[in-house]
């Protein structure tokens, strides 16, 4: 795609300004997966997987100011991207692609420059790299391999050092089936995974049906998920040793959101058609009784975020087995009513089609979510949230 424009050195000092609309929706050249605003808010990052054939993926920059966003440009990559990541510095820009990471640089994004890739490669053939995230301090970066059923450390020091070799990883986090979130306790101690099945020698009792196909006419026939618990400093020496905790955390869990304060994380449980609540001290040290509130929401949650200081909880209605392109939910849960048992439902905002990531901007005014079954960019002020009335999901 051709530069339509470009981001002047100096950004503009209005790029977090409210939009006319409480929600604006963007065109995206094809299907976009995940979404990273910078720590500014003037820039956004969105992994696009490539039309129906997968073909012309890549990572599309859009540039925020005076209540606008527009595209810029699409830089191109030779894999479909899926999760990203961005250093705490904002110079280095890092998308799970197929088999591993591939790192952009952000300044050459920004300026227009052909070629902003700085390097890639491989964590391991099939190993279907799904999501990334880095470390405070930007010191580790670790890959959730969907495949590989494993989470691969990267010295990132190292790699942004030598040219971004393989020989930078450190080593792999067994982990079990489909691991995919990444999230940081605040103080970077700890790193908090999901796995959509556990391993068999778990032992864990059969609890879920498989998804994507008729309940009526499937049978329970696997466990629950789990959430896993890493210790971030043991990571970084001895990978294979670095999981402290799991918990079940429901039918086939994926995405996972943490309260600013670390005290709670709140997981999409998809196969469940719930969000789960979990204290993460519990997770260390009372695991039986972690989990300590759940909600009922749509079909096939996936995307979840927390707002308004860790108020409220955002999960994504995605219904991605339906089959279907019509236009879907993100409902917003009340979290301490969650946790009290009490109905948390505070309403819906109308999304577009397979709702599948959120993130917040740094300043927690606006909401970013990517519907990939719609080819769009949601853009939603936190501030003036399109509540439609509660209804039953």
């Amino acid at each position: 795609m051709a530069l339509t424009a470009l981001v002047s050195p100096a950004q503009p000092s209005n790029c977090n300004a409210p939009a006319a609309s409480p929600s604006v929706t963007i065109t995206l050249p094809s299907r976009p997966f995940a979404v990273r605003p910078s720590a500014d808010g003037c820039q956004v990052f969105v992994s696009l997987m490539g039309d129906d054939s997968a073909k012309n993926p890549g990572i599309a920059l859009l540039k925020r100011a005076e209540g606008r966003i527009e595209l810029l440009r699409v830089v191109p990559l030779k894999s479909p991207p899926t999760g990203l990541a961005l250093t705490h510095d904002g110079k280095l820009l890092i998308a799970a692609a197929g088999d591993g990471p591939v790192f952009l640089d952000v300044g050459r994004m920004a300026s227009g420059d052909s070629n902003p890739v700085l390097g890639s490669f491989s964590d391991g053939a099939n190993s279907q790299s799904i999501y990334a995230n880095v470390s405070p301090g930007d010191k580790l970066l670790f890959i959730s391999e969907e495949r590989a059923h494993s989470i691969t450390v990267i010295d990132l020091q190292r790699a942004r050092a030598n040219g971004y070799k393989a020989d930078a990883i450190v080593g792999k986090i067994p982990v079990a089936n489909a691991p995919i979130a990444l999230t940081f306790s605040p103080d970077g101690k700890w790193l908090y995974t999901t796995s959509q099945v556990a391993l068999p020698d778990w032992h864990w009792p059969k609890a879920c049906k498989p998804e994507g196909r008729d309940p009526s006419t499937t049978e329970i026939s696997n466990p629950e998920g789990a959430v896993m618990v890493m210790d971030v400093a043991r990571a970084s020496t001895d990978p294979a040793q670095a999981v402290v905790a799991r918990v079940p955390a429901g039918c086939s869990p994926v995405r996972m959101a943490i309260s600013p304060d670390g005290a709670r994380i709140y997981v999409t449980a998809r196969n469940s058609n719930a969000v789960l609540a979990f204290d993460t001290a519990k997770l260390l040290s009372d695991a039986e009784h972690a989990r300590v509130g759940e909600a009922s929401v749509g079909t096939a949650p996936v995307p979840i975020a927390m707002v308004d200081a860790g108020r409220k909880v955002i999960a994504g209605n995605s219904n991605r087995f339906g089959a279907s392109t019509a236009p879907q939910s993100l409902v917003v849960l009340d979290a301490a009513k969650m946790e009290a048992g009490a109905d948390p439902k505070l309403g819906t905002i109308p999304a577009g089609a397979f709702p599948r990531e959120l993130a917040l901007s740094a300043d927690g005014h606006t909401l970013f979510l990517t519907n990939f079954g719609s080819n769009t960019l949601q853009v939603i002020d936190v501030d003036r949230l399109p509540l439609a009335p509660n209804r039953q999901q």
